[in-house]
């Protein structure tokens, strides 16, 4: 009788084993059209899945686990520290709040990565429930096959994803489960006993089967496509990112950047909040001297080129042209800090502020200063016009080859780098970008490198180079640790030592959606936490083009894939949350010392708010803990005895005998050897003997009545019995 119980067991294994590929084959395309990485932590959840629902663990303790593998994984993903530590739960929670306040607002491109992880682990949670119902309780997979054959083969007719293997891969395993399938039905319809013998006449014949149809479709002859590839028609656009200075420093916008590096405190304060059609991020300046260690700026500084309100911007940004189409925006901005400049989307074209403002453009950085009467003046409210470019991807890659109509003055700025700049860099940059054929590619290759997992986001583990070090050569080789700052030179650096023209930008990201407004309009909060820095690289006859290379971020310039091809790249994944990094210290330190006053009255403030802001989380965990508490309690046989052994293992007093006799009574009692009414110590020993085929609990029990009905404990007498208790309370575990 245990060979059919072998052979199912090994059948449904097989059956759990062959659902697994068809579910990877809806993860493989993930991974390859999107910027999602570690696409191996929900290979393992699957894994885990179908494990958990293979080997019958109870719905409870397997939903217990599952939900906690989630919970690590984010934390692993998204947060720093222990996952322990607890401090992370608070922010996962208000991440949460943020994400269902997006959701109703419909603001589906707003929603962080933490969220998009956790809705992608459920839908795995659903599809693993649904193959197991599937394969073992309908015996039925042709729906599901069906599904992701529809799946594979779509996404190969319009999106770079090349199906050819996977198709194969989907048949072979879906005409094995529906093979092995149906030969389970048949047995259960006939009444018949699954022999090997039966089973092999069924099993091969089907494997011949599925081998010829395989081997005839690759070597068939296949007709050309009757349409054309819809792949260069898709429009790909993407989203987001955070950085700053030596020593611990807090973030928020600083005009020095000479000295880079150093871990930084976050700032919540606010520097602007804005009403927006669309993301965009917010431009300051930007630097084109790499020192080493840091930027400056080439030209001398204090020269300006002044303009007024309706005088055209001499901002450089993108060239007008037909490869370049532009969508016009307007953006009011309305400041919390005084500075006296301005911050401004990419493609800007006009200011509107009061009428007596001047504005002066800093030739050296892009700067725009805002004037009052030829004196500095911080504005407190603005309105940008400004157009969206979305760039054709045929004209960028051929802007390349047109290299030579550029000045050689404008060429040297920005392909300058320090003499001291170690060799390696430029042969890194050169052996990522050396298959690709024109700039946009080795553009596109530079940005793609830095979302390797060598390279690791953090705003406190950085390093500060030494004198003898070159802050770009440290961060690419020995660190591979650090924030925008880091990543953002480092590719800046890269692109020109192969003689791509590229400069550093500094300003902010979008910031926080706090509401929608109707008309179309957003409300963003951007504060210092959002300060940032990325890339741009100048091409020929298109313009400055900002790239991203930061991990978790990513800015929404628009590619039109027109007739590229389709070795181009996706759009980068949006950032994982809300809370940016920044660019450089420039705020006071006087704030510092009112901290540190205590009252009841906070105390008590300061916990409600706690409890207010985070009732959620509270909630879940009081949940959780009940739930552990429950399945303690419903496994206490499996334990408990383990506990009392221990409880009891090293001590020596007789005084503990009659205590670690009652509770063995206890555990006879749970482990459903029941004392009847009116039934002696005695007469029960015998039984618990008669049962076990011992005599340890008529010795034991002799010992306690001597102890019950004569009031004498013999010395020694826990000594002489705990050997004969430990036996009996083992037998016990359930």
């Amino acid at each position: 009788m245990s060979s059919p119980k072998v052979q199912k067991d090994l059948t449904s294994f097989l059956l759990y084993v062959l659902g697994f590929f068809l579910l990877w084959e809806w993860l493989r395309p993930v991974e390859e059209l999107t910027d999602t990485s570690n696409v191996i932590v929900f290979l393992v959840f699957l894994i885990l899945s179908l494990l958990l629902a293979f080997f019958g663990v109870s719905p409870v303790l397997s939903g217990f686990i599952k939900v906690l593998y989630i919970l690590y994984e984010l934390h692993y993903l998204y947060f720093e520290g222990s996952f322990f530590q607890f401090s992370w739960i608070s922010l996962f929670a208000s991440d949460m709040v943020h994400n269902f306040g997006l959701m109703t607002d419909r603001d589906w491109p707003g929603m962080t990565n933490l969220f998009r992880s956790l809705l992608f682990f459920i839908l795995l949670w659903l599809m693993t429930y649904l193959i197991q119902y599937w394969l073992i309780n309908r015996r039925r997979i042709f729906i599901f096959f069906f599904m992701t054959l529809i799946y594979i083969t779509v996404l190969d007719t319009f999106t770079p994803y090349a199906a050819d293997a996977a198709i194969v891969r989907t048949v072979i395993a879906g005409f094995t489960v529906m093979g092995i399938l149906t030969f389970n039905r048949l047995l259960d319809q006939e009444g018949l006993k699954k022999e090997a013998s039966l089973s092999r006449k069924w099993m091969i014949p089907l494997t011949v089967l599925i081998a010829l149809s395989t081997g005839l479709g690759f070597a068939a002859p296949k007709a050309e496509p009757i349409w054309p590839d819809p792949v260069p028609f898709i429009k790909s656009y993407g989203q987001n990112s955070g950085s700053d200075g030596p020593g611990i420093q807090k973030i928020g916008y600083g005009e020095d950047d000479s000295r880079l590096g150093g871990p930084f405190i976050g700032d919540n304060a606010v520097v602007f909040r804005a009403e927006v059609e669309s993301r965009h991020y917010w431009k300051v300046e930007t630097k084109d001297t790499y020192t080493g260690k840091g930027w400056i700026t080439s030209q001398a500084e204090g020269e300006y080129q002044p303009f007024g309100m309706g005088e055209e911007i001499p901002v450089t940004s993108f060239i007008d042209n037909d490869a370049i189409e532009t969508t016009e925006e307007v953006s009011s901005v309305y400041t919390f800090m005084n500075y006296p400049h301005v911050v401004y989307p990419l493609g800007l074209n006009n200011i509107e502020a009061a009428p007596f403002i001047t504005y002066e453009l800093e030739t050296a950085t892009e700067k725009i200063r805002t004037l009052e009467g030829g004196r500095p003046f911080a504005l407190e409210e603005y309105k940008l016009g400004f157009e969206v470019p979305e760039y054709s991807v045929t004209a960028m890659k051929a802007a390349g080859s047109n290299a030579e109509s550029l000045p050689g003055e404008f060429i040297a700025r920005y392909t300058q780098l320090p003499e001291e700049l170690p060799e390696r860099v430029r042969e890194l940059a050169l052996e990522i970008t050396q298959e690709k054929p024109d700039w946009f590619e080795k553009a596109r290759e530079l940005e793609r490198y830095f979302r390797r997992a060598e390279f690791t986001y953090s705003q406190t583990d950085v390093a500060v180079p030494d004198e003898n070090e070159d802050y770009v050569d440290q961060f690419l080789f020995d660190t591979k640790q650090g924030y925008c700052d880091n990543f953002s030179s480092s590719m800046v650096v890269m692109a020109r030592s192969i003689g791509l023209p590229a400069r550093w930008v500094k300003g902010y990201t979008e910031g926080e959606f706090k509401q929608s407004l109707g008309s179309g309009l957003r409300l963003f909060e951007v504060t210092n936490n959002n300060a940032h820095s990325w890339v741009e690289i100048y091409f020929p006859e298109m313009g400055w083009v900002p790239f991203e290379p930061t991990q978790g971020f990513n800015n929404n310039v628009q590619f039109n894939f027109d007739n590229a091809g389709q070795n181009t790249s996706q759009p980068e994944a949006v950032k994982p949350n809300e809370t940016e990094t920044p660019v450089k210290p420039d705020m006071p330190e006087e704030a510092a010392a009112e901290k540190s006053r205590f009252s009841i009255k906070e105390l008590w403030d300061s916990l409600g708010t706690f409890f207010k802001d985070n009732w959620k989380v509270i909630g879940a965990a009081i949940l959780a803990a009940g739930v552990l508490v429950f399945l303690l309690f419903q496994k206490r046989g499996k334990w408990m005895p383990h506990y009392f052994i221990w409880r009891f293992k090293k001590t020596k007093e007789d005084e503990h005998f009659p205590k670690a006799y009652l509770i063995l009574l206890k555990e006879l009692d749970r482990y459903g050897l029941k004392r009847k009414n009116g039934q002696t110590l005695r007469e029960y020993a015998k039984y618990i003997d008669s049962f076990f085929s011992t005599g340890e609990m008529s010795r034991l029990t002799a010992r306690y009545e001597e102890l019950v009905y004569r009031g004498v404990l013999k010395e020694g007498s826990w000594n002489d019995t705990k050997e004969l208790w430990e036996n009996l309370i083992k037998k016990t575990i359930a």
